[in-house]
């Protein structure tokens, strides 16, 4: 087993006790819950006369099911706001902070809770949402969990889990132009599996990771889940400190220092010991689309789809039904598929770096006709900031529509939906079928600026080309 990684220290220094089972119950520092998988934990403690031990050491905030276009109150949606009337009441009854829409601090919850400082290195992290990944690019330890298990946290601010392995999956290199943070972790999912983390934690290293913002780690760490492992982490560096002084919830003055020393102890020693290491070369990394209907069903924007003789037997079955559903060609050229929606946004790809480099792209194009494309800010937040800027405006010169916060499309709780056999370049996180709303729709996975790319051509289309020739301009 795994030694003195960050993984083995938080782990170990969050250990309540071994159960007989031999699983450990584990101190949870901070817990997220949202508006879907939380009403139902809490009538569980209705139902057992109980109350949340630590109420300051949970936050929430909507975001799966708030519409992005009419956000009037009530919602259209009486599901919908059912929900978010069940959220007010628990929230106000067992006094947790609740960040509503209009608050300024509404969004994805795995978008607020970093800006706002709460994600940390060295925590324990929960959320009943199965990207909570993403708040390991802070060196926390963070796990999506279910409904009952919300309950558990609620109740007892632990859980009951069992130790996972440690992979340490190092990309060395410079990423070229055009490639981006998300092409890196659907490469490695492509290349591992989407069940080759099974079991595992990923601490994703190297000088490609060194060299990414705390925006590009969080997309990356946001979609081990994906990869079958249970969650991703880089460890913190001076990069991490920066991106956290002077936000909210960070520690401040003489603690602040003691913080960053102590989050400088977690890392990885030198010698630490993995069960498994696996290394990428960053040069070897392309604009990568999904074709299929798993994340790891990827490939890079000049390659074809794959045959089923290039494929290893395990994976012909499944390539056979995401040939069927998909309507796409073994050995076809993926570039060139024609798409009816384009997508930014996501806890994947919502944040404030996503969209200046979407709207980089997008500036003086237009969006082709007959696709319909728009942007989900990921917070609040990120939408005012955005606006500031004025990303807002170039998004609606080029014909892009601009939304209010939500995970929207990403799984299509709410208003935003495909609609029978579209297709749709999205920058969320899964093209599973139905994923986005509709029995049927088709889901293309990519970067923001790839889906830019997509809706400026009305197809599949090698961002590089658009960057270059603007570079001309």
């Amino acid at each position: 087993m795994s030694q003195g990684t960050l993984f083995d220290k938080v782990w170990d220094a969050h250990t309540v006790g071994i159960l007989p089972s031999g699983q450990t119950q584990l101190l949870i520092g901070l817990h997220l819950i949202h508006e879907v998988t939380s009403p139902q934990a809490f009538a569980m403690l209705r139902e057992r006369n109980l109350k949340v031990m630590f109420p300051e050491r949970t936050i929430a905030t909507v975001d799966h099911i708030v519409p992005t276009e009419n956000q009037a109150r009530p919602f259209a949606d009486s599901l919908a706001e059912e929900m978010m009337q069940a959220l007010e009441q628990n929230c106000q009854e067992h006094g947790i902070t609740f960040y509503n829409i209009g608050s300024g601090s509404q969004g994805i919850v795995h978008v607020i809770a970093p800006e706002l400082g709460l994600t940390q290195p060295g925590m324990t992290i929960a959320c009943g949402d199965s990207h909570t990944s993403t708040h390991g690019a802070f060196g926390a330890i963070a796990f999506g969990i279910g409904t009952s298990q919300v309950r558990d946290v609620l109740a007892s601010q632990t859980l009951t889990l069992s130790k996972l392995k440690v992979r340490r999956v190092e990309v060395n290199g410079s990423l070229r132009p055009g490639v981006y943070a998300k092409d890196v972790i659907l490469h490695i999912i492509r290349k591992l599996g989407v069940k080759g983390g099974v079991g595992y934690a990923y601490e994703f290293a190297g000088t490609t990771f060194e060299q990414m913002s705390m925006e590009e780690r969080m997309t990356v760490c946001n979609m081990s889940i994906e990869g079958g492992a249970r969650c991703g982490y880089v460890n913190p560096d001076a990069v991490t400190f920066e991106y956290l002084k002077g936000r909210e919830f960070a520690p401040q003055g003489a603690n602040w220092d003691k913080a960053v020393t102590w989050w400088q102890s977690i890392r990885s020693d030198a010698d630490a010991v993995y069960d498994d290491v696996v290394v990428f070369d960053a040069a070897e990394i392309a604009p990568t689309v999904t074709w299929g209907i798993t994340p790891g069903q990827g490939i890079a924007i000049n390659e074809s789809v794959p045959t089923p003789e290039a494929m290893p037997d395990e994976e012909r079955a499944i390539a056979r039904e995401a040939y069927h559903y998909m309507d796409l060609e073994p050995g076809k050229p993926i570039r060139g598929t024609k798409v009816d929606v384009c997508f930014i946004g996501s806890c994947t790809n919502g944040r404030i770096s996503d969209l200046r480099e979407a709207a980089r792209v997008a500036q003086g194009r237009q969006v082709a006709a007959g696709v319909k494309a728009f942007v989900v800010p990921g917070s609040e937040r990120v939408k005012q900031q955005a606006e500031s800027e004025g990303l807002d405006q170039i998004f609606a010169a080029a014909g892009f529509e601009w939304r209010e916060p939500g995970c929207s499309m990403c799984l299509a709780m709410n208003p935003d939906k495909l609609q029978d056999r579209q297709v749709s370049a999205s920058s969320s996180n899964r093209n599973f079928k139905g994923r986005q709303g509709s029995a049927s729709g088709r889901t293309l996975l990519m970067s923001p600026a790839m889906v830019v790319a997509a809706a400026i051509t009305g197809q599949v289309t090698d961002v590089r080309e658009l960057i270059e020739y603007s570079a001309i301009d």
